[in-house]
C-alpha cells in the first residue's frame, strides 16, 4: 500500500482489556525490545493511516506511558472497559476524526499483524463501495475491518464482550477479503506469548 493508501481512513486500535487470562497487562508484554502494543501501532503506523486512535482502559496511565506514540496517534481511555469490547469499540469510533470516512478496527493484542495483509483490506474496501471490508485468513474472519463513517451508528447498537463480527456477520454489504495466510495470533495467555516467541 502506498504511503497515502489510507489518508482519508482513521485506524483504531482496541487495546483496553484487563488480560484476566494472562495475569498482567498484555499491552506491557517485551517483545523484541519492546511493548507488545508498541508492535501494533508500529505496524498500523506503517499503513500511512490519517490518524490512529489508541483505545487503552486496564493500567492506562502506565500502557500509555510505555507507548512510543508516532504523529498522527493519540490514547482514549475507556472507564468502561470491564463491560467488554463493545465498549471500547463504540468509544473507538466515536473519537474518530470527522473529517475520516472510514475506520480500520484492529486489536491490540495481535503484534504479529501482517502489512500486506492491511494493505489489501484497504484496497479491497477503496475499489468495492461496500460499507464494509474485513480480512478472512483461509476462512477464519479476523481483522483488520474497515467500516464507512455511515456505518458507525449500528455498532452502538452492541453491548457487552463482543467486537465488530456482532455486525459484521449476517450483512449483505461486506468485502470479504480472502487471505492465503495464517490470522495472526491473539495475546490472551502465557502459552500464546511463548509460542509468538
Amino acid at each position: 500500500m502506498s504511503e497515502s493508501g489510507a489518508v482519508d481512513i482513521s485506524a483504531v486500535i482496541l487495546a483496553a482489556g484487563a488480560s484476566s487470562r494472562l495475569g498482567e497487562p498484555k499491552q506491557l508484554l517485551v517483545l523484541e525490545g519492546k511493548p507488545l502494543l508498541q508492535h501494533v501501532v508500529d505496524v498500523v503506523a506503517s499503513c500511512g493511516f490519517a490518524e490512529i486512535v489508541v483505545v487503552l482502559g486496564h493500567a492506562a496511565e502506565e500502557v500509555e506511558g510505555a507507548l512510543d506514540l508516532p504523529e498522527g496517534a493519540r490514547v482514549v481511555v475507556n472507564p468502561d472497559h470491564a463491560e467488554g469490547q463493545s465498549i471500547s469499540l463504540h468509544l473507538g469510533l466515536a473519537s474518530v476524526s470527522p473529517a475520516s470516512s472510514a475506520a480500520a478496527i484492529f486489536l491490540g493484542d495481535q503484534p504479529r499483524l501482517s502489512p500486506a495483509a492491511i494493505g489489501r483490506v484497504v484496497d479491497a474496501f477503496r475499489s468495492s463501495g461496500a460499507r464494509a471490508a474485513r480480512a478472512v485468513y483461509r476462512g477464519t474472519p479476523g481483522h483488520p475491518v474497515i467500516v464507512t463513517s455511515g456505518s458507525f451508528g449500528a455498532f452502538g447498537e452492541i453491548g457487552g464482550d463482543v467486537g465488530a463480527r456482532a455486525v459484521l456477520d449476517g450483512s449483505t454489504d461486506v468485502v470479504e477479503v480472502a487471505l492465503d495466510m495464517e490470522p495472526p495470533l491473539d495475546i490472551d495467555t502465557p502459552a500464546d506469548f511463548e509460542s509468538l516467541q
